[in-house]
């Protein structure tokens, strides 16, 4: 028995010294594999850019203001790196470095793996790349379908190629949303809601069953408006009137039952698409056009990140910068991860660039719905001391910049948004569950003894007492006289002039405008370009500092950059169900960001088209 037992300890030493030999290989490999990449990555030669080139604009997954990487080694994973992301700023970067480069003689768009963009970045997009038309260069796009994201950035090129069995899906704008309050009654669970503007309306999927009036009214304005921008830049690129456009969106089954069933041949005869082509016609279609590349198989061509990575390895960096800090996601109290916009780690890095002698000016970009009051109010604040300490700061609105998101653009010297960005939502909430009834049916009773009438207020166990109550409600009113006094001393502006425009009322980028909660029409180019002017730069470089990333994850993306991989976005799968469960479990991830201290909200029920 003794000799079994020296066998086994010997077997199992032998396994752990072979199991820890396969671990140190291991360990070395990834070694050996990140220190050649860093080496690669710091010391690999400019790519050539070949004369008469075609500039390859292939946008993959999500459109973004800035890459996030929540989950490093998810990115490893294939669902990590599933959907992807793509940097606006980029793609408009290496257009307007194509501008001005002789080498570049055509631009060419694949559509088919942009999965979600909203109408103002796609906007910004498409007027860069008219700017690159008016040189006289030609600009061409083909997708094997188009949905209608894909087809408002591919309705700008001079001649759009769609595949001989696909098909243009145009449906217009829509906002349905889930309503709760019927549940909730079911499982006896009490929402109590405490707010200040009849348009304030993301409490109502808690407390109603249907679309209050205030938002259908508010919500069929915005979405018309918006609409009305995109007809009127689909018809205008197609050189068609914006009835024959509505023709072909209102009554697609007619145009379809014209086409025999053809939905690409529906798409032609509108006047949407002017060619069919398959893969390998289209591949020769541009090797007719522009000439072959050196292997003589594809076409004479170079893709934007390749472009990008030349032009900016040729660049010359100024000494004086532009820091672009861009607001991306909810906000909340305290330190985030990227994604989400934490107060305290934001305002650390709008100190940190205030404090940088060789950062001169400010760009803020917002594209976020708002989220915590004391976050927002933390934010604005050090924004306010940038400028008082002599440096401009410039707010330039993305998609959406509502609620807490107008709250930080206050505090800028000038405020920039597209004329589909959707912002305003000036008003404040609060809410608060009562899982009194629900306990009670599965017999589980509350009781006990406090010190004072709050405390213990805000145990979800018991009823909500009126003194809590009328508590809460005082502190709504005053957060809300607190936002319109902001917004009032930001825009020159009396208190009650901005209620009127406030009650958290939504608007477009253009509406704004006109209602003067907004300076200027323009995009992130025209804010920086706004920023530079104020103050004094003729030349400048940009910096993108990033929020929430610690050193190691740093280095990690710079490498996965360098290898291909792109972050990975959920998008909730393909299908309908992948959709709405995505749906869901982002709306439940967003709660799980609440966390103002007290429990005051400036958070908009709102996503850009």
């Amino acid at each position: 028995m003794i000799g079994l037992f020296r066998f086994a300890g010997r077997v199992v030493r032998a396994l752990w010294r072979w199991l820890d030999a396969i671990r140190r290989t291991v360990f070395n490999l990834v070694l050996l594999f990140v220190i050649g990449a860093v080496v690669a990555m710091f010391f690999r030669s400019a790519p050539e850019i070949p004369d008469g080139a075609v500039l390859v604009l292939s946008p993959s997954g999500a459109l973004v203001e800035q890459a996030t990487l929540d989950e490093p080694l998810a990115l490893l994973t294939s669902k990590g790196s599933e959907g992807g992301q793509t940097v606006l700023h980029d793609l408009i970067e290496a257009v307007n470095a194509a501008r001005e480069d002789s080498r570049i003689a055509a631009l060419v768009l694949h559509t088919d793996d942009l999965q979600a963009g909203s109408l103002s970045k796609l906007a910004e997009l498409r007027t860069a790349i008219a700017a690159f038309k008016a040189t006289g260069r030609p600009v061409l796009a083909r997708g094997e379908r188009y949905t209608q994201s894909q087809y408002y950035l591919a309705s700008i090129a001079d001649e759009l190629h769609l595949a001989p069995d696909g098909f243009v899906l145009l449906q217009g704008l829509a906002r349905y949303g889930s309503y709760f309050r019927g549940a909730l009654d079911a499982l006896g669970v009490k929402v109590h809601v405490f707010r200040v503007g009849e348009y304030k309306s993301f409490s109502e999927p808690f407390t109603r069953s249907d679309m209050s009036d205030e938002d259908r009214t508010a919500t069929r304005d915005l979405l018309d408006a918006i609409w009305g921008h995109f007809r009127a830049d689909v018809a205008a690129a197609r050189k068609q009137p914006a009835e024959a456009f509505d023709r072909y969106v209102v009554g697609y089954r007619d145009a379809l039952a014209a086409a025999g069933g053809d939905a690409a041949e529906a798409a032609k005869q509108a006047g949407l698409v002017d060619r069919f082509s398959t893969r390998d016609e289209w591949r020769a279609y541009l090797i007719e056009r522009f000439g072959a590349d050196a292997d003589g198989k594809t076409v004479r061509h170079v893709e934007a990140a390749t472009y990008l990575a030349g032009v900016r390895s040729q660049r010359q960096g100024a000494g004086e910068r532009i820091a672009v800090v861009v607001a991306q996601g909810a906000i909340a109290d305290g330190r985030q991860p990227p994604g989400v916009v934490g107060g305290d780690n934001f305002a650390q890095m709008i100190r940190e660039a205030r404090e940088d002698d060789s950062i001169k000016a400010v760009v803020l970009r917002i594209d976020s719905p708002g989220g915590s009051a004391w976050a927002s109010e933390l934010i604005r604040r050090e924004l306010e001391l940038t400028r008082q300490a002599g440096k401009p700061v410039i707010a330039s609105m993305s998609s959406v910049a509502a609620s807490g998101g107008y709250w930080i653009a206050a505090g800028a010297d000038e405020v920039w948004a597209a004329p589909t960005t959707v912002t305003g939502s000036i008003g404040i909430f609060a809410m608060f569950p009562e899982f009194v009834e629900p306990l009670k049916r599965l017999g589980v009773t509350t009781d006990g003894v406090a010190t004072g009438p709050l405390a213990g207020a805000l145990d979800p166990r018991r009823p909500l007492s009126a003194q809590a109550a009328e508590s809460m409600q005082m502190a709504i009113e005053h957060g809300y006289q607190r936002f319109l006094q902001t917004v009032a001393t930001a825009r020159n502006m009396k208190v009650d002039e901005v209620d009127k425009v406030a009650r958290g009322r939504v608007w477009t980028g253009e509406a704004a405008a006109e209602l003067g909660l907004v300076d200027q029409i323009g995009g992130l180019e025209d804010a920086i370009a706004a920023a530079a002017k104020r103050a004094s730069l003729e030349r400048y470089s940009l910096v993108w500092p990033s929020v929430g990333l610690s050193p190691g994850q740093l280095i990690l993306q710079r490498l996965l950059g360098f290898a291909g991989i792109e972050p990975g976005v959920q998008l909730g799968g393909g299908s309908p169900i992948g959709q709405m469960l995505g749906r869901l479990q982002r709306e439940v991830g967003d709660l799980l960001n609440w966390n103002d201290p007290r429990h005051l909200y400036v958070h908009c029920l709102c996503e850009a088209p």
